[in-house]
């Protein structure tokens, strides 16, 4: 487990190359990204559908597999993968 980012109520940086840095030290083959929405919405934001886009693309490169991006409520989880969206 590696907190990339801390952020504010509306948002933080996630960054590929600070991500796949520390993915890249620990020799790992594959990455499971998750983050939380403070508001308890579980529906994922543009740019958290971007973002793991721009991962799972950047993942193939390094031949480092994302498995999932999970957001975590209060109440509840939303899963990429379980949506088909990975």
């Amino acid at each position: 487990v590696y907190n990339v980012s801390k952020g504010g109520v509306s948002g933080t940086v996630a960054d590929a190359k600070v991500i796949f840095g520390v993915a890249l030290k620990c020799n790992s083959s594959a990455i499971v990204l998750a983050h939380n929405h403070p508001s308890g919405s579980l529906r994922p934001s543009d740019a958290d559908i971007k973002l793991t886009k721009t991962l799972v693309e950047a993942g193939k490169l390094l031949d480092i597999q994302v498995l999932d991006h999970i957001i975590i409520t209060a109440s509840s989880y939303y899963s990429f993968a379980d949506e088909g969206l990975i």
